[in-house]
């Protein structure tokens, strides 16, 4: 008689998953705690002894908090454990800020940062428009389609990577901070100044992994091309270029954060008084650090959310790749 396998449960493990969700509870409640303790209070007028509590609840909730993701985390996947985490720093910050009262001016709460996202949510809304849409996404969508094509000239011409290659290599190592003023007064105060910027960050990791990309092919693939009498594009078509699409996302995700950090450091050496960028600079003279903090949380959250889009897109178009597939698993 045949005998069947009966699935058996492993109590050992969802016990560790509800000790690991009590855990965490207990250290947002004493993180809780710890900001509450010192809340009605002056940054600058804290007891001791409402110091000294607040500092040891704190330690004591981050700690717990801290096992509790552990364990919480083996068993949940997406963004909520990186969520979870955000949420136990940002009240732990709150806490000690308020306990050792430190000045906004110095370092903001995260509650002032939240009150000047949405005291300044016009001003930082049309930053965003000028810095991402303008500056980041044309530049972004120019440097990566000239990079795509000059790999591909590269991988035609053979004697232009030889020859064209070095230099494009070589050119990429000159720090975007060194070249970004010399940028800015040659094409003017402009947002096209800004968005060049970003195209030639973008460009250098395009060409150089498309071109890597497309040499990668299986050599016999393309033998069996030539022997089924397929045309060269048409071998380029099936061979060389979902070998490439690997390459190009990586260096497309590479490129989505140096964008951003392009057209903000473009920014800061002269704009028509709009951007991101030039808001960080201005406010940071004039001491209104919470203003600063939350443009850079805008800038933040455009940057993931950009990098999120590609690596969606990466993960639609080549499923097939294994590296796609070893992390299916292990998500």
């Amino acid at each position: 008689m045949a005998s069947r396998t009966v699935p058996v449960s492993l109590p050992g493990r969802s016990s560790r998953v509800t000790l690991g969700w009590a855990l965490f509870a207990l250290g947002l409640a004493l993180l809780l705690t710890a900001a509450w303790t010192v809340w009605p209070y002056a940054l600058d007028a804290v007891p001791a002894g409402r110091k000294t509590m607040s500092i040891l609840l704190t330690v004591l909730g981050a700690v717990s908090g801290a096992f509790g993701l552990a364990g919480v985390a083996s068993r949940t996947k997406g963004l909520i454990p990186a969520l979870l985490a955000a949420l136990l720093a940002l009240i732990a910050v709150e806490a000690l800020l308020r306990a050792y009262g430190v000045p906004p001016g110095l370092i903001p709460t995260p509650t002032r940062v939240v009150q000047a996202l949405w005291s300044a949510r016009a001003v930082l809304l049309q930053d965003a428009r000028v810095t991402f849409v303008q500056e980041t996404l044309v530049g972004y969508a120019a440097g990566a389609a000239l990079g795509i094509v000059v790999a591909l000239a590269a991988v035609r011409f053979p004697f232009l990577e030889r020859g064209a290659l070095p230099y494009a290599g070589l050119f990429s190592s000159i720090p975007i901070v060194a070249l970004a003023p010399v940028i800015v007064k040659a094409f003017g105060l402009e947002w096209t100044s800004k968005a060049i910027i970003v195209a030639i960050t973008v460009f250098f990791p395009v060409v150089v992994n498309v071109v890597r990309g497309l040499q990668s092919a299986n050599p016999l693939l393309l033998d069996l091309m030539r022997t089924y009498a397929v045309t060269p594009a048409q071998a380029f078509a099936l061979v060389r270029v979902p070998s490439a699409l690997p390459f190009l996302f990586n260096a497309l995700k590479v490129a989505s954060t140096l964008a951003m950090i392009g057209a903000i450091v473009g920014e800061f050496f002269g704009t028509e008084g709009r951007g991101l960028g030039f808001r960080i600079q201005i406010e940071a003279g004039r001491f209104n650090l919470d203003i600063v903090w939350a443009a850079i949380v805008v800038a933040s959250v455009l940057g993931i959310a950009f990098y999120a889009i590609i690596q969606w897109i990466e993960q639609r178009y080549t499923g097939w790749h294994a590296s796609q597939r070893s992390n299916g698993r292990t998500a």
